[in-house]
């Protein structure tokens, strides 16, 4: 972030051996020992505003395609909880904080991936896993190369939202939780829904109290290890 309101232009990737300062979504921490990927990209312009959402299913993407390719014959397949984790074996294992800004007139959107390959946190929200416990076989930098390459063809995919279509189709292939019901965590409110899929703009579609509903922001909590809701 700093660097883009310094005046980078990116693509730039800055990857850290541990992170004494790493956080999730909302402000969480991330746990960050040496051995995991924490990785975030610049991106310059990604999108027209109207689309900007859609990135993290492209990205999430991309990340899927990096992981599987480590995948061995025995091992768990790897799933996409909305709008961007990676899930094991119905645990977390990877995750992206996706954020925008201005520099000036000039928008950016920088997004960290932090995926757990050795060790991963006890005691979170969402229960978690590594790549290694789960039989995959890679490390941070054999890991990193596959995902660097394949975010800039998903992107090409995605195509500033124009390729919305495919890109939706892939992540719908490899979803988390469609027909099973979880409990959705909004800003506002929490609450079980069944998880439908994604309506044509890549928000989240559930069925809520015999009615269909739109989740444009907000969290996906599996049933199994959902926290209870603030009273």
């Amino acid at each position: 972030m700093r660097r883009a309101r310094g005046g980078e232009a990116g693509p730039v990737w800055l990857v850290a051996d541990e992170q004494t300062a790493g956080r999730g979504r909302r402000s969480r921490e991330w746990r960050s020992p040496p051995g995991n990927l924490y990785a975030s990209l610049l991106l310059p312009d990604p999108a027209p505003p109207e689309t900007m959402a859609e990135l993290s299913l492209a990205l999430a993407l991309a990340l899927h395609d990096a992981v599987a390719a480590a995948a061995a014959p025995d091992s768990p397949a790897a799933e996409l909880k909305w709008p961007n984790d990676l899930m094991i074996a119905g645990r977390k294992c990877a995750g992206i904080l996706l954020e925008g800004g201005l520099d000036g007139a000039r928008r950016f959107a920088v997004a960290g991936f932090g995926v757990n390959i050795v060790s991963h946190p006890q005691g979170t929200d969402h229960p978690a896993t590594d790549l290694g416990a789960e039989g995959y076989r890679t490390d941070r930098d054999e890991l990193f190369a596959r995902l660097s390459a394949a975010v800039p063809e998903r992107l090409t995919e995605w195509n500033r939202g124009a390729g919305l279509g495919s890109i939706r189709r892939d992540w719908l292939g490899h979803a988390f939780g469609l027909g099973r019901p979880m409990r959705i965590t909004t800003t506002t409110e929490s609450y079980m829904a069944t998880v439908r899929g994604l309506d044509a703009k890549g928000r989240l579609l559930v069925m809520r109290e015999g009615r269909e509903q739109i989740v444009a922001a907000g969290e996906v909590f599996d049933l199994r290890s959902a926290p209870e809701p603030a009273s």
